[in-house]
């Protein structure tokens, strides 16, 4: 069947074994009269903790392939005439016999036996990357989970996009092994919303059909209480605890925040307003393609702290409760936001904001703390000639701005679309996660807003059009856009707009952002 691979996977692992073994062998502790000892014990250890990591990963790889060569091997000993009912009972008996062996549930070794089915057949390059040592059994579930019920085309797509860097769309910023495996499916989730070949508008009206509550009893006199919603209505419901909960703390409060969050949802839930227990208004950050705002298109917005929601969720958003809308001026190529430069210490609130569109989220490595929790800090400090631009900043959350100022840990290398990486006492430097930037949807000329008549000197760039990535930034074609949305908003008037279109000189490139099913983006209903 697959011996050969099969026998190349378990040699992999034993070379693996055998170059760890000749580390942990290794005299820690000779070296130069000068060296630190405990340093290079240290540095060992660290060493042996990443040879592991792939000692594990092939580990993995390797059950994978025994698990499908046993299923290929069982089936086809299988009685060629079975009934029915003799399969699914020659099935069942696989999948009792591979539970017995790994010691696991039949409902585990049935889904394991699953996984390596997809991993084996349909996600080629997961699987070699998790023989090869460079993504974890954990990334390559997420993978694996992240195209269940994909097309096999939209499936290899994102696969692709994230483990092909010859791929016609790969993935910016850290591979996905430098990447704790829940922020790993956190981008490949993202990507996926926008390229599945459904509308994440009609994905959701059929979601929201399930929105639920449900309790289930715990040990010790407690209970889970869980609520599926909207995510708009959850995000608001969390951000307005975390800030209530904020509000509580001092030091004579001996709760630590996810109690008081906890005690200020309980209160809230069973009296109103209970004594004591604030109820500020919930923050949350969204941000919404223009076009897309205005129903030109169906790309989804970015909720904070969750990721991709449909449109018609952030148009109302900004339309029922926003009280501010913060322009951000994005590369039309790339879709990142433009730096802003300042020269003063102060941190403006137009740069806090930006902060936040760049970093989505406190920027050490694995932590999910959001952007409305988080605290502006110079990498460079500004008493040792930092300035006050958006390369220099980053946005730690409590703990780690603790622990960068408290410790030899410190932020590294942040640009002005990327956020900084971080280097920890021993030298070694971990990179930031990165937001997985696209140029945004222009859609065809006929599904711009009725109101909008365009005006262009050259036929070069018109709706439906992105921008090359070897092209000059355009001007910008809709100056006065936050009077228009907003009288658009407010239904008073039917506004009247002129897009100008001007092509920068040289321009002569132009691509599409392609769709995970290899089409264009879905058309506006």
């Amino acid at each position: 069947m697959q011996s050969t691979a099969v026998s190349e996977a378990l040699n992999a692992i034993t070379a693996s074994v055998a170059a760890l073994h000749r580390l942990c062998d290794s005299s820690r502790l000779a070296g130069a009269p000068d060296s630190d000892p405990l340093r290079q014990l240290a540095d060992d250890c660290l060493d042996a903790f990443t040879e592991v990591g792939r000692i594990e990963a092939r580990t993995a790889a390797f059950k994978v392939r025994l698990a499908d060569t046993f299923a290929a091997a069982s089936r086809a000993m299988a009685s060629p005439a079975a009934s029915p009912q003799e399969q699914c009972a020659a099935e069942m008996g696989l999948v009792a016999e591979l539970a017995c062996a790994l010691t696991v549930t039949e409902r585990t070794a049935g889904a394991f036996l699953e996984e390596a089915r997809q991993l084996t057949s349909a996600l080629p390059l997961t699987l070699t990357a998790l023989e090869a040592g460079t993504i974890s059994w954990q990334h390559a579930r997420v993978l694996v989970d992240e195209t269940t019920g994909l097309t096999p085309a939209a499936a290899a797509t994102l696969e692709a996009h994230f483990l092909d860097p010859d791929a016609v769309n790969p993935a910016r910023g850290c591979p996905p092994g430098d990447l704790v495996p829940s922020r790993f499916r956190a981008k490949a989730r993202i990507w996926r919303e926008r390229h599945h070949p459904v509308s994440i508008e009609q994905r959701h009206r059929t979601s929201a059909q399930d929105r639920r509550l449900e309790y289930i009893p715990d040990r010790d006199g407690m209970a889970w209480l869980s609520a599926y919603l909207p995510a708009d209505t959850a995000a608001s419901i969390w951000n307005r605890a975390t800030a209530a909960a904020r509000d509580l703390q001092n030091p004579a409060e001996p709760r630590n925040l996810s109690q008081l969050r906890a005690d200020t949802a309980a209160a809230w839930l069973l009296g109103g307003v209970a004594d004591g227990v604030p109820s500020p208004k919930a923050q949350v950050l969204v941000t919404v393609p223009v076009l897309s705002l205005l129903g030109a298109t169906e790309e989804p917005a970015h909720l904070d702290g969750y990721g991709p929601i449909p449109p018609s969720m952030a148009r109302r958003l900004i339309a029922d409760g926003a009280t501010s809308f913060h322009r951000v001026l994005t590369d039309p190529r790339t879709g990142a936001p433009l730096e802003i430069q300042r020269a003063s210490y102060r941190i403006s609130t137009a740069m806090r904001q930006w902060l936040r569109l760049r970093d989505g989220k406190c920027p050490f490595p694995g932590c999910n703390n959001q952007s409305l929790d988080t605290e502006a800090d110079h990498i460079t400090p500004w008493h040792e000639g930092g300035t006050t631009g958006v390369s220099n900043l980053g946005q730690p959350c409590r703990k780690h701005h603790r622990l960068r100022h408290t410790t030899g840990w410190k932020p590294i290398n942040a640009t002005h679309d990327a956020p900084p990486g971080w280097e920890s006492p021993s030298g070694r430097r971990y990179p930031g996660e990165q937001h997985d930037w696209e140029p945004p949807w222009m859609p065809p000329a006929n599904h711009w807003p009725p109101d909008v008549v365009q005006t262009a000197e050259t036929a070069e760039h018109t709706p439906g059009a992105n921008y090359g990535p070897d092209t000059d930034l355009p001007v910008d074609p809709f100056p006065d856009w936050e009077s228009w949305i907003a009288a658009w908003l407010r239904g008073l008037t039917t506004p009247s707009l002129t897009l100008a279109t001007r092509p920068a000189a040289g321009q002569a490139r132009h691509s599409s952002a392609p769709a995970m099913s290899g089409r264009g983006p879905p058309a506006p209903s």
